[in-house]
């Protein structure tokens, strides 16, 4: 006799809050207002154009009172009768048509979603809408910037890269997840991680210690780090993605906690504590809701490998990009002017050498959980 199909209960539909509604409204605005321009323009027989915002260093600067990168006035004017512009104009107005369909059809696509839906080979011609990804999601960003809307207000979200684990439940798209209950995998940040779609539910934790590399995660969730010391325990896998960031600036910002960050001592690892910290160049216009001005860098540092007594082993030699990099960040102005910063990039340079995070393996498996981390955070021993 066949066995009955259990009943389940049909999942609510996840209401839309009125905030996520106004800033639709706002996106949808934005798109019909840069089109209404173009057809204006058009009707009137002028070349039509659209204005792009600069993601460039030199329309890039630190604001020493926020802490935080920031963008520049400059634009660069995108014109359709340009032979060297019309394929980005045309790349531009189909994007912001992809997207306007799919706010208005309140659904989500992914970067490689949106390529796809745009792609098609233009009638008449061999020539395609775009040569690769790469040339949709470029035009994607200066869309971002030129509308005044971030990626997630265009309902475009990237592929997940980032775990997180910890003494937090929250709330994903109506589902409530207990962060100390994830396994070995953890929980998968999203791209998107705005508070219509993720909420703060229970959380004891006094802190944030985000770590480079999924391997370094793997060790400090094995070995419980988080129960332990009773914190939130992320990973970025290398430079984090945009959905990291956002969490880690919420976390900090909504939940008042303190951020570690534990990266390699290279001039990668410090590049990557200056993004989290005060955002990137190319995304600048995102600082505000995604730099974290506050966080500090735990390690590893120049000193360790004398400090921690570590083999030889552990060494490898700087090569010439490497030292370059370094010079580069030592004149960063938000580095400039830090002695402590100024030293350990100094001393980095003159070990001829740099170390992972995963070195401290030599000493013992859970060297860097028993020892190194509490013994920085007892000693309060950071960079900022």
């Amino acid at each position: 006799m066949a066995k009955k199909k259990k009943k389940t209960t049909p999942r609510p539909p996840r209401i839309k809050t009125a905030a996520a509604k106004s800033r639709d409204k706002k996106t949808i605005a934005g798109i019909e207002a840069m089109a209404g321009s173009v057809v204006k323009s058009s009707l009137a027989v002028r070349d039509p154009h659209v204005d792009i915002p600069l993601r460039t260093v030199t329309n890039t600067r630190f604001n020493k009172k926020r802490r935080m990168l920031e963008m520049g006035s400059n634009t660069q004017r995108r014109n359709l009768f340009n032979l060297g512009q019309a394929k980005k104009f045309m790349q531009t107005m189909l994007l912001a048509k992809g997207c306007r369909e799919l706010v208005g059809a309140d659904k989500t696509l992914s970067l490689r979603g949106m390529y796809y839906m745009s792609l098609h080979t233009i009638e008449g011609t061999k020539e395609k809408t775009f040569d690769d990804q790469g040339e949709s999601d470029t035009i994607l960003e200066d869309l971002e910037v030129a509308l005044d809307s971030a990626r997630e207000e265009l309902h475009v979200f990237a592929k997940k890269r980032g775990t997180m684990v910890g003494n937090i439940t929250i709330v994903d798209n109506g589902d409530e997840i207990d962060c100390r209950r994830m396994g070995t995998g953890g929980y998968a940040i999203p791209s998107i991680c705005e508070p219509d779609v993720i909420q703060f539910k229970e959380c004891e934790a006094d802190f944030v210690l985000h770590v480079e590399k999924d391997t370094v995660w793997s060790r400090f969730n094995e070995d419980r780090f988080w129960e332990e010391h009773n914190c939130i325990l992320t990973e970025g896998s290398g430079q984090p993605p945009r959905g990291v960031r956002r969490l880690l600036h919420r976390l900090h910002h909504e939940l008042k906690l303190p951020v570690y960050c534990l990266l390699d001592c290279d001039p990668w690892g410090h590049y990557i504590y200056s993004v989290i910290k005060q955002g990137s160049i190319n995304l600048a216009f995102e600082s505000q809701r995604m730099a974290v001005p506050d966080a500090k860098f735990m390690g590893i540092r120049a000193e360790d490998y004398e400090r921690c007594d570590l083999s030889d082993d552990v060494r490898i030699d700087l090569n010439d990009r490497d030292i370059t990099r370094a010079k580069q960040i030592m004149n960063y102005p938000w580095f400039k002017d830090k002695r402590l910063w100024q030293r350990e990039i100094k001393r980095l340079l003159a070990n001829g050498f740099k170390m992972e995070v995963e070195s401290l393996i030599t000493k013992d498996i859970s060297y860097v959980t028993e020892t190194y981390v509490p013994e920085r955070l007892a000693a309060r021993d950071f960079l900022d």
